[in-house]
């Protein structure tokens, strides 16, 4: 019997993740505001209902793939009494933990299974079927999820309890966010020295300068033909969302009361980028020769 899914946001993201459950065989019922992105969803087989409501209507797992913490608790609190007892919701979005850990608590209250389940990955790994899911939740509920994440990505890690994969994703990309930054300011140093990008790309890849914002998404062109600095730095990854994320692990910084001084660096850099007009653009643009 062939599984129905609810899948609410039908943008960048989630329409190849909800396009990806269509060609894996499950039945996919989407809502999303935006014409465009319905119109994509419909082309690519996802049945369209009128409301986010309707669209849960006799599905048996809901996912939800939207931009903030209070759109995804609204939404919540719209679907949730519209599903089955026993019927399980997915988050996929990056939201704070105070709203992740007040949707946990509002599914529970309804007999509702639930799973933060953020992603790493990129628009190119949402519609490559290869994205990284880091969840929060029941060993049931990961166990419950798990055929459906498989067809949307290919590393699944329960990281914990409610909101440990929210905390997963906030710390990763607070990480990404600032190792990026270090390797645009060494490519733009090595520029001022008169070291090609070429040889400092070779000698940092095989040593201790190695890190995936290097040897994979290297924000120079050239050395990684497909990284965004080849194609005009066009957003696989946009540097509003990254301020967004980073912003996020201040604020999980302060409340748990951690010290997070580059963290907080790398914040302050992206929303000067931010602030210029470039958000738009791959955060690998983020500083040095990129800009």
């Amino acid at each position: 019997m062939t599984q129905t899914v609810a899948f609410i946001g039908l943008g960048n993201m989630g329409g190849p993740m909800a396009l990806n459950l269509v060609k894996a065989g499950f039945r996919v019922q989407g809502f999303d505001m935006v014409p465009a992105a319905r119109e994509a969803a419909e082309a690519g087989g996802v049945a369209l209902a009128a409301t986010a409501a309707a669209a849960v209507a006799g599905a048996e797992v809901v996912i939800t793939m939207l931009p903030s913490g209070p759109i995804m608790l609204k939404v919540w609190q719209e679907v949730i009494p519209a599903m089955a007892p026993g019927a399980l919701i997915i988050d996929c979005s990056t939201v704070d933990i105070d709203n992740c850990r007040a949707a946990h608590t509002l599914a529970a209250g309804a007999g509702v299974g639930s799973l933060d389940a953020p992603v790493s990955g990129g628009v190119g790994g949402a519609v490559a079927a290869t994205l990284t899911f880091m969840a929060g939740g029941s060993p049931e509920a990961f166990a419950r999820a798990q055929p459906l994440l498989a067809a949307m990505g290919k590393n699944l890690t329960h990281c914990g309890d409610a909101g440990a994969g929210q905390a997963a994703k906030i710390c990763n990309n607070m990480i990404l966010g600032i190792s990026m930054i270090a390797v645009s300011e060494a490519f733009g140093l090595a520029d001022k020295l008169g070291l090609s990008r070429q040889a400092l790309f070779d000698v940092a890849s095989k040593s201790s300068g190695q890190c995936w914002s290097l040897t994979t998404y290297c924000p120079v062109p050239g050395p990684v033909p497909t990284s965004p600095a080849n194609n005009g730095y066009k957003p696989g990854f946009a540097a509003a969302l990254m301020l967004k994320d980073l912003r996020l692990s201040q604020a999980a910084s302060e409340g748990a009361g951690a010290q997070t001084p580059l963290g907080a660096a790398a914040t302050a850099l992206y929303a000067a980028m931010d602030a210029a007009g470039e958000g738009g653009r791959d955060f690998s643009a983020s500083t040095g020769p990129g800009r």
